[in-house]
């Protein structure tokens, strides 16, 4: 189960793709930073961080005052998911249950 604090939006085109507006971030998908000072960097997932609703993204990371470089901690609100990793079979189940939930909801709202 993914944690409510893991939850993050689609960038359009995958919206449209998908029939969703949002789900739960993965290690191995791939997100663009929406706010904060690091706008705009996009990379991989490397780590997720449940407990407290963060993930570390591939090349965004700073240097302690010993030089060794460490990962930033984005809270998974602030960021929009570009690429989604589908190499999970559970996980294209989801796409699929959510993308029908989704579209069934629109029909009955259109009535």
């Amino acid at each position: 189960m993914v944690s409510s604090k893991l939850i993050a939006p689609l960038s359009d085109e995958l919206a449209k793709e998908y029939g969703m507006k949002r789900i739960g971030i993965r290690k191995d998908d791939t997100v663009r930073v929406m706010r904060g000072d690091n706008y705009g960097f996009e990379g991989k997932v490397t780590q997720v961080f449940p407990e407290s609703g963060r993930i570390a993204i591939e090349g965004l990371t700073r240097k302690k005052a010993d030089g060794t470089p460490v990962y930033i901690k984005i809270h998974a609100s602030k960021v929009e998911i570009t690429k989604l990793n589908t190499n999970d079979p559970r996980r294209k189940d989801i796409i699929n249950r959510k993308a029908s939930r989704q579209k069934e909801e629109q029909g009955g709202k259109a009535q």
